[in-house]
């Protein structure tokens, strides 16, 4: 869900929301409506997703009408995101016979996502799990403090070093 994350914080930053975006997307979308349509991006046969076009799609509308009402938007951002991930996750689950499931990271925080996956989980069967709102952090806390670990063990490298989103630990 690490692109999750990030859509939030690009949307937030095209509205004028401040970083971290997900707090302010959650709070704003309470008080508005999921009335606009946002498109989904679907892969078939396949359990990859794709914000991009969702992440586009609010750049233009903002821009054609800044006086879009951001709460509307967010609520709408907020269901076509989740919408998708609970799409995707219904075909993990069942593709991986598991009836359960854990939320974490810091978009586990979302009240959105909390409800709209536990009422999944109702509906499917499946045991829904998700730490107290205190545990669901970014994990770049706990990135730093493995780096600080490695650094301090010798293990580092100089500044020719390329980024490796998955890069084992």
């Amino acid at each position: 869900m690490m692109q999750y994350g990030e859509a939030f914080d690009k949307v937030a930053r095209v509205i004028g929301l401040q970083y971290p975006g997900g707090p302010k997307i959650d709070k704003l979308a309470k008080n508005g409506q999921p009335n606009i349509c946002l498109p989904h991006t679907y892969f078939e046969d396949s359990l990859d997703f794709s914000f991009s076009g969702i992440k586009t799609s609010i750049l233009n509308l903002h821009h054609k009408n800044p006086n879009i009402n951001k709460s509307d938007l967010c609520a709408s951002f907020a269901k076509t995101t989740t919408d998708m991930l609970i799409c995707n996750t219904k075909k993990a689950l069942k593709h991986l016979k598991v009836n359960k499931l854990a939320l974490a990271g810091g978009v586990s925080a979302s009240s959105y996502i909390r409800e709209q996956f536990l009422n999944m989980g109702k509906e499917e069967g499946i045991e829904v799990f998700y730490p107290e709102l205190k545990f669901c952090t970014d994990n770049a806390a706990m990135i730093a403090v493995a780096g600080y670990y490695n650094f301090i063990k010798g293990n580092y490298s100089d500044l020719s070093l390329n980024a490796i989103p998955n890069l084992k630990i």
